[in-house]
């Protein structure tokens, strides 16, 4: 449906994604520390929680694709957003550790249905193969996640305390990102398959099982390495001698280098393959981490060129099984390619930890410097398939 008018579009998922983003993926960031002051649980299963959210959205994915190829974009995430505000609810009234856990399952599954790959899967429902520059525009959107809702965060903290900072964040899943969904997004934002593959498994040839299961190995390893690095950037770089506010300021690189790399992207104006731009985000992030494995002293540089590697990987994600697979099959091919990514970023803050206190920070950092490596090898390999 190219005819569909794309800034409108757009912009109301933009809009949603980062109250998607900073409503459960980046909640804790924030709230952790007051939610273990307040109540005394362990921080350790109060961050547990994202974790275990993470597991059931992997779990989700990929019904959440067939979903979204039988009945379009809009139902799904409208479901997603009713879950999030559902989930936080939960939270904000908890009154012990089990039922905060149980709130994450419930924001879990609506992460699984309404993060990027659904996000995406909707977008190329809508666009089919023009979806590209769509995807494009919206990871820029989401980019700013953390940007606004970790100052929102604060700010509600600071004057709700953290369960009424739940309850905003729920009313603004209803009373914003759910009108958004159902009067912006046009209701038919599907593809449409033949009708003896509209309730059927999708079909892959043997090439293309091929680039799928390299695609999933890929998506795999990106996943456990930038959640790891998310998570224990600060400590990594403490371990090479660097103080705490050294350490911050070289963190706040991350988001910069995503959007200018993001906004390179975009201005290249989608005219060469996407297998380029996955290319070009691997490499990118292999240099940087080898660069701080090896201990080079260009630390900011070397940040920088992980982050702009990391911010078009979003959008390689998105847009490369359009391209592969097309726009009929691509919904449930996405959901079933975010399953062990969800899952490997689910396990990636716990092994990271055990990696960083059974080898320190030098082997920690050659271990993520091997997997980066070994991304670049399996996009070769995906490479030369698609040629």
């Amino acid at each position: 449906m190219p005819s569909v008018r794309r800034w409108p579009v757009i912009s109301a998922l933009g809009i949603v994604q980062i109250f998607a983003w900073g409503s459960s993926y980046y909640l804790l960031a924030v709230f952790a520390a007051p939610i273990a002051a307040d109540t005394g649980w362990p921080l350790s299963w109060i961050v547990g929680g994202l974790s275990l959210g993470l597991f059931v959205a992997g779990l989700a994915s990929p019904r959440v694709g067939e979903a979204i190829r039988r009945h379009g974009g809009r139902p799904v995430l409208a479901l997603s957003s009713l879950l999030l505000s559902a989930g936080l609810l939960i939270l904000a009234t908890a009154p012990v550790l089990p039922v905060f856990v149980a709130g994450w399952v419930v924001l879990g599954i609506g992460m699984g249905a309404g993060l990027y790959d659904a996000a995406f899967a909707t977008l190329g429902g809508i666009y089919g193969r023009e979806a590209r520059s769509a995807i494009t525009t919206l990871t820029l959107w989401g980019g700013f996640a953390s940007t606004v809702c970790w100052p929102l965060s604060a700010l509600f903290i600071e004057h709700l305390g953290w369960r009424w900072s739940c309850a905003a964040y729920a009313a603004i899943q209803l009373g914003l990102c759910l009108p958004l969904i159902l009067f912006v997004l046009p209701g038919n934002g599907r593809a449409a398959p033949a009708p003896e593959d509209r309730h059927g498994p999708i079909r892959l040839s043997g090439p293309e099982r091929r680039a799928y299961v390299t695609m999933m190995a890929i998506m795999v390893l990106a996943g456990l390495s930038v959640t790891i690095v998310s998570v224990h950037l600060l400590t990594m770089l403490q371990g090479r001698g660097l103080s705490l506010a050294e350490a911050v300021a070289l963190g706040a690189l991350i988001g910069p280098a995503q959007v200018t790399a993001r906004l390179i992207e975009m201005a290249s104006g989608g005219r060469h393959h996407p297998i380029w731009t996955l290319a070009g985000a691997v490499g990118l992030s292999a240099v940087g981490l080898v660069m701080l494995a090896l201990g080079l002293p260009l630390v900011g540089a070397a940040i920088f060129l992980y982050a702009a590697g990391n911010g078009i990987f979003s959008i390689a994600r998105g847009a490369l099984p359009l391209a592969l697979f097309g726009p009929d099959r691509y919904a449930p091919v996405m959901g079933r390619l975010a399953r062990p990514s969800l899952v490997a970023q689910a396990l990636a803050p716990a092994l990271g930890a055990m990696l960083l206190s059974a080898a320190g920070t030098d082997l920690t950092l050659k271990v993520l410097a091997l997997l980066a490596a070994a991304n670049v090898a399996l996009v070769l390999f995906l490479w030369k398939g698609i040629d």
